[in-house]
């Protein structure tokens, strides 16, 4: 099945929903898990006319089964981020050129090109364990931005202080990626007016600090750094692609990449737009593994391809590279 290229020449929502199709038809009958879960759902291929009638995989699958479309051996598995004795997720992934396109494309859309920035990678919690998609994704980011001065600050934050004052004086594009609680130890050590840097978090507090909802935690980092707008990243384990945010919570998806609200109460119905509910997330760059993913974040349909993330559901496990709790 000649998927993998095409899902990101999708430029409208009629090329999505057929690619959609075409992807649970293919799922249904490569992934047994899947096909397991919607034959107990009684949601046959027959039956399913509409994005909307796609059976979606509650994403705790990804930590009891090997959630795969495909005979073909894995080239890497990522993990999700766990205290010990936590089940974590486990995403094995057959063709990383897949991913690296998707997120690739998926910045230079909302960012142009990668090589018009300096990369700084605060993300300590991450750096210290194995198999972290965020991180690998990073790593390509940095290296392919070519900027000398693009890198990764473990703990280091004199380092990374000095590093942004540099590229302040040169006038120089930048991206600051950082998990929460890192990004709230720089703006209480070195508050400091950022013009020409781009601060995105990627949530998480990693037990390391209290959990706070997303506008206290941009207040704080605005009034530090003197900005107008805090961005941020929504991605997981789970998935291939990124949705992004250039301010306030309200996120956007590449063209492969659409969010629905289910009902909290039903969790097999969709709401219409303007409602908060659990998140389902169409991901088609997964399509190794499974693209209907059922998530544990909350959210409300805003239209017009926005989506305000809200926080997670109460009972659900705060997770790597996801998001602050309501």
């Amino acid at each position: 099945m000649h998927i993998p290229t095409d899902i990101f020449d999708i430029s409208n929502s009629e090329e999505f929903q057929a690619k959609a199709l075409e992807i649970f038809r293919y799922q249904y009958t490569h992934n047994e898990v899947y096909r397991e879960f919607c034959e107990l759902l009684n949601k046959y291929p027959s039956a399913v006319k509409s994005v909307e009638e796609i059976p979606f995989l509650p994403i705790e699958f990804f930590k009891t089964h090997k959630v795969i479309s495909t005979n073909n051996p894995s080239e890497i598995t990522f993990s999700s981020s766990g205290t010990t004795g936590q089940t974590t997720s486990k995403h094995y992934v057959t063709d990383l050129s897949i991913y690296e396109t998707s997120f690739r494309e998926g910045f230079s859309l909302y960012y142009g090109d990668i090589q018009d920035y300096a990369i700084l990678a605060l993300l300590p919690s991450y750096l210290e364990r194995e198999g972290s998609s965020l991180i690998y994704m990073v790593e390509d980011l940095i290296k392919t931005s070519e900027n000398p001065h693009s890198g990764f600050y473990l703990n280091d934050l004199d380092k990374l202080v000095e590093k942004l004052n540099l590229l302040e004086e040169q006038g120089q594009k930048t991206l600051l990626i950082g998990v929460s609680f890192a990004l709230l130890d720089l703006a209480e050590k070195f508050p400091m007016a950022l013009k020409h840097t781009v601060i995105m978090e990627t949530g998480g507090m990693k037990g390391r600090r209290k959990e706070m909802i997303r506008a206290e935690l941009h207040g704080i980092l605005k009034k530090a750094f003197d900005v107008e707008k805090i961005h941020s990243e929504y991605g997981m384990t789970e998935l291939l692609s990124q949705a992004y945010s250039t301010g306030n919570g309200i996120f956007e998806c590449p063209p492969w990449m659409k969010i629905l609200i289910r009902d909290p109460e039903d969790a097999l119905s969709l709401l219409p737009g303007g409602k908060s509910g659990g998140i389902n997330v169409i991901d088609l760059a997964n399509i190794n593994s499974c693209s209907f993913i059922a998530t544990q974040d909350l959210g409300k349909d805003l239209g017009d391809g926005k989506t305000e993330i809200l926080g997670r559901f109460d009972n659900s496990d705060i997770r790597g590279c996801n998001l602050l709790i309501l």
